[in-house]
């Protein structure tokens, strides 16, 4: 695929005043969400959960692709109709995640790797067939200064993958989501978070480079830089904006078309606050400012939907509602006191 069609997909992903739905949830994510509410977590519930969410009416206005899992990509409605086609002919670009999944970095380490380069061009052929049109890979980067961490040896060998990863996704004709994710998890300060989360967005922009990735057709969905969620000393909703600009600024370089936010285990209302504040403080940036939210944006509609057929509109109506929020902080116009 050419870099135009690449550089089109990426944009049109990111492009005011829309975001990006991540219901990648592996079974296991799933499973512990279902069990929140009561619901066995069984291919025929996660398929209407998913259906739900998809099928909300109107949604395109504000969502411009959907992250899928593998289950979830081949799936169809009760009519037949593949779940990924039913985005696409609705203007919702459908994505997938691409990574299995995390495992130790070493011997007796907390600090993980993120696996899935082998076979992967393989089963991008595949995806592309069931309708993909971009995918995601995530790595997971964890602040523990008591242990010295994070490592150099973890921030290069997962930007090293993300970056082969990226490659050989844009040789499948495929805009990759690069996801480095400073987790929230620990007692550590925003500049700490501020600190890890400069020299990780460096690392893999470097590794980026050296693999020859087109930066005009990827996306970047970093973190928030945020204070630990164990901190005493919680940042300000306009601290964590301006100190998250200033380390994009600092170290994404200005070819990239996007930056699509992950949430992190924020709340619902604080995600959507704090990407309003950066768009509202945003001055001529290279990229465009949105979001790649998973839980920020379903949970209300998970709480809603309990199980129960009778309870579909009202689940709709709350993502719908989540995802107009969103919207307008995409554009710095959201008003919390619109919140219920």
């Amino acid at each position: 695929m050419s870099t135009d069609k690449l550089s089109s997909i990426a944009k049109k992903l990111c492009e005011n005043p829309k975001g990006i739905l991540a219901a990648d949830e592996s079974t296991n994510t799933i499973k512990k969400r279902f069990d929140s509410i009561n619901v066995e977590s069984n291919f025929e519930k996660r398929r209407d959960y998913r259906d739900l969410l998809f099928k909300t009416p109107n949604l395109n206005k504000f969502i411009s692709g959907v992250i899928l899992y593998d289950e979830t990509i081949r799936q169809e409605d009760s009519n037949k109709l593949p779940l990924a086609k039913y985005l696409a002919d609705n203007d919702i670009m459908p994505g997938i995640k691409v990574d299995i999944g995390a495992i130790p970095l070493e011997n007796n380490s907390s600090e993980k790797l993120t696996e899935g380069l082998d076979g992967l061009g393989k089963r991008l052929e595949e995806y592309k067939v069931l309708g993909a049109s971009f995918t995601k890979w995530r790595a997971i980067i964890t602040i523990d200064n008591e242990k010295n961490l994070p490592s150099n040896y973890c921030i290069e060998s997962n930007s090293f993958n993300l970056a082969r990863y990226a490659k050989i996704v844009q040789d499948c004709g495929l805009v990759p989501i690069v996801e480095p994710e400073v987790i929230m998890d620990g007692n550590h300060s925003i500049d700490d978070c501020y600190k890890v989360t400069c020299k990780t967005l460096k690392s893999v922009f470097s590794q980026l480079e050296l693999h020859k990735v087109f930066l005009g057709g990827i996306l970047l969905k970093p973190n928030m830089v945020i204070s630990g969620t164990l901190n005493q000393n919680q940042a300000t909703v306009d601290t964590v904006a301006d100190l998250t600009l200033e380390c994009l600024n600092n170290c994404v370089p200005k070819d990239v078309p996007g930056i699509v936010f992950l949430s992190g285990g924020q709340s619902n209302k604080l995600a959507t606050e704090h990407l309003n504040a950066m768009n509202k403080k945003a001055n001529n940036l290279p990229w465009n400012l949105s979001f790649s939210y998973g839980r920020a944006l379903q949970q209300p509609s998970l709480n809603k939907w309990l199980g129960k057929v009778d309870n579909v509109k009202a689940a709709q109506e709350a993502l719908f509602q989540r995802s107009k929020f969103n919207s307008e902080a995409t554009q710095g116009n959201y008003n919390s006191e619109n919140e219920i």
